[in-house]
């Protein structure tokens, strides 16, 4: 890991100190605009979201490497100070002292939703922006919006729209039974309403569901339950590391029943193995995506660290570039200029995809393409990797990209608070 990455902040210190020397001689903005611009990264790296929070440093440390070997931004080098963001209590303490302490310009990160809302809540009372890179929940764009959070991880309806679609072309949803497993916090809630909402709307019915503990690891009972139910399709509103042992489990208990989710992370399928993945999940970018500039990161990312990036990490490299751009286009890190213009029609970004994204004006939500991978019959598997296809990008090019947040549950956002 390059000393870029690494931000020691005794060493900021000392060099602030020279730029303090010359306090009398220039103003205190000229002196802030020359010194390095730094940013805070907050994340769980332990428990079990922490398999997908160690993608996302490795990717934050990627983008910080790039930005300074470009020149920085606009000549000011790009520095990151990393924490384990461990729960909701912890994470609040910790934005509180980058930005207190520290004194970030922004915050980037987090997984966990719970703990998404008190580092925005934190940095709402600090007026600084936090830049959500993998919390679902819908009212964190409802009722839990801030001004200052926006949001480049894509929000629970829109997983849901997107591979509730994809279900609809594959004749899985009309006249069909679903059984949900569904994780028992915020995440898996949403995905819950959501799918039983477009289940609802587009002629399916319910075989039944079961809410599952976030420490769950044996699923032996839930197995026996879908066996009897016989559903169409066995839907997962699960998370983190309990997708992988269902999808174990799975296996050794010899359902054949056809399976999918709402809620997906490839690294899941990576730990899974080829033997036991299975089924049709939503992605909001995986590394097989053939885009010019998709496939460069790929090969950037495999050659850094030998494996190819997981959806997490699309998402925290996306964060630091989204944050890089607005800071060239404002000339400078203030938070109300870089919100005026994340919410101006100028704000287009590119994605990696086939479309530009933008944020969502009255959520904050970045609005961007979502794509939709089905496991590979593992005698079709190029290597531990690839072992799933990757759809086109959804919404089709002709819908537009608001089509994904219709029918969000989580209230509405007003931004008064």
């Amino acid at each position: 890991m390059s000393l870029v990455s690494k931000f020691n902040r005794r060493g900021f210190l000392r060099s602030s100190g020279v730029f303090a020397v010359g306090a009398l001689a220039a103003p205190t903005i000229l002196r802030a605009q020359d010194g390095p611009i730094v940013l805070g990264h907050l994340t769980p790296r332990t428990g079990f979201l922490g398999p997908l929070g160690e993608y996302a440093v490795m990717a934050v440390d990627l983008a910080v490497e790039e930005v300074n070997a470009a020149g920085g931004i606009d000549g000011r080098e790009l520095r990151v100070l990393k924490e384990d963001s461990v729960n909701p209590q912890t994470a609040s303490t910790k934005a509180e002292r980058m930005i207190e302490r520290d004194g970030v310009a922004a915050i980037i990160g987090e997984i966990s939703s719970a703990s998404a809302l008190t580092i925005a809540q934190t940095a709402e009372r600090a007026k600084k922006l936090f830049i959500n890179t993998g919390a679902n929940s819908d009212a964190l764009r409802g009722a839990d919006c801030k001004r200052h959070m926006f949001h480049v991880e894509t929000q629970n309806v829109m997983y849901v729209n997107a591979e509730g679609q994809h279900l609809l072309q594959s004749g899985l949803v009309e006249g069909k039974s679903w059984y949900l497993l569904t994780a028992d916090y915020a995440f898996g809630h949403d995905l819950s309403a959501g799918a039983k909402a477009f289940l609802e709307r587009h002629g399916g019915k319910l075989a039944g569901e079961d809410l599952i503990p976030t420490d769950a690891t044996d699923f032996s009972s839930f197995m026996l339950k879908i066996r009897e139910a016989k559903p169409d399709l066995v839907a997962l509103n699960l998370a983190g590391t309990q997708i992988t042992s269902f999808f174990k489990q799975y296996g050794e208990f010899g359902l054949d029943f056809p399976l999918g989710g709402f809620g997906f992370d490839t690294a899941m399928a990576w730990a899974a193995g080829v033997e036991n993945f299975k089924g049709t999940w939503p992605s909001v970018w995986n590394h097989l995506i053939q885009t010019e500039k998709s496939q460069a990161f790929t090969k950037t990312f495999m050659d850094k660290y030998g494996k190819p990036p997981e959806n997490q990490a699309w998402g925290d490299y996306m964060a630091i570039q989204i944050m890089a751009q607005a800071i060239r286009a404002t000339k400078g890190t203030d938070t109300a200029a870089i919100i005026e213009y994340f919410e101006s029609a100028d704000a287009k970004f590119d994605m990696m995809k086939t479309r530009q994204g933008y944020f969502h004006p009255e959520t904050h939500q970045l609005l961007q393409e979502i794509y939709a991978i089905t496991a590979l019959p593992p005698a079709e598997a190029k290597n531990e990797w690839d072992i799933f296809t990757t759809a086109g990008p959804l919404p089709a090019a002709d819908q537009p990209l608001e089509t994904l947040i219709a029918d969000a549950v989580g209230g509405t956002c007003s931004f008064g608070s």
